[in-house]
């Protein structure tokens, strides 16, 4: 996936090839950290311009798999992989691959705010002019704010004010800003309103909405009424193997495992 070496295309090329396989294909991952295996054989894919809840009790492997799927393990000491993670059938792991170029197609939002210390402007600029997309750059920085719902809170303090003067909730729509800025096919969200407040939760939640209008969207959460409000498919993870993945209306009202139904019901987790 190197930037010379494999041509992925023009985005009109991906949604033709996307309307008739996933955008993401998970085949037989398993994942070691050392000696401590955190995924077993996991294989799912993800459709095109739908919202993929991951869910499961802590410790099941749902970071560790969506930070798979762009490379963001990739710096951890002692990780070891199998299987193939791919997007539109290339192996993001194989030799050409180029992380850089993987992780502007598979955009990523944190589950705590992490915005850079320098003004609201220059958050959203930064990926742009590393990636090479310096052009127009008013003009897309006004598009990713106006995308992520926070244009008209920031608009008259651009420059003036820092990432870490704005609320908790405008700190994460900023990051989400600054992951949409590149324009990524993918979206990866590691329980992005853990640490929100209800209102904010709320506007998170409605811009997933929207944008898997436009893309693929795959969420982490712990929250079971959030994934049954915005996911289209949820996968249920348990001690690093996939027990369940179905339409989530179906896995949330006729779960097909034991597991699923005693998960969901708060039986444990």
């Amino acid at each position: 996936m190197g930037r010379s070496s494999v041509s992925l295309g023009s985005r009109s090329t991906l949604e033709a090839t996307c309307a008739v396989e996933p955008v993401l294909r998970v085949a037989e991952l398993s994942l070691w950290y050392g000696k401590q295996q955190a995924l077993r054989d996991v294989t799912l894919a993800f459709p095109v311009c739908r919202a993929t809840a991951i869910i499961g009790p802590s410790g099941c492997g749902k970071s560790t798999l969506i930070r798979a799927l762009n490379r963001m393990n990739d710096l951890i000491p002692h990780l070891h992989l199998e299987g193939q993670i791919l997007y539109h059938g290339q192996d993001i792991y194989g030799r050409d691959a180029d992380p850089v170029e993987i992780r502007r197609r598979i955009g990523m939002v944190f589950q705590k705010p992490n915005p850079f210390p320098k003004s609201i402007y220059e958050n959203v600029a930064f990926g742009l002019r590393v990636n090479g997309m310096a052009d127009r750059l008013n003009e897309r920085v006004e598009i990713a704010l106006r995308r992520a719902a926070l244009w008209d809170e920031v608009k008259d303090h651009l420059r003036k004010k820092s990432g870490f003067d704005l609320s908790g909730g405008q700190q994460q729509r900023l990051c989400l800003a600054r992951a949409l800025a590149v324009e990524p096919e993918v979206l990866l969200m590691d329980e992005p309103c853990s640490a929100l407040d209800p209102v904010a939760t709320a506007k998170i939640e409605d811009l997933v909405q929207e944008l898997k209008q436009e893309m693929t969207i795959v969420i982490v959460t712990h929250n079971m009424q959030q994934a049954a409000r915005v996911s289209d498919e949820t996968a249920f993870l348990l001690l690093g193997d996939l027990i369940e993945f179905a339409p989530t209306e179906q896995l949330f009202t006729r779960p097909s495992d034991p597991r699923t139904e005693a998960y969901i019901t708060g039986k444990f987790g």
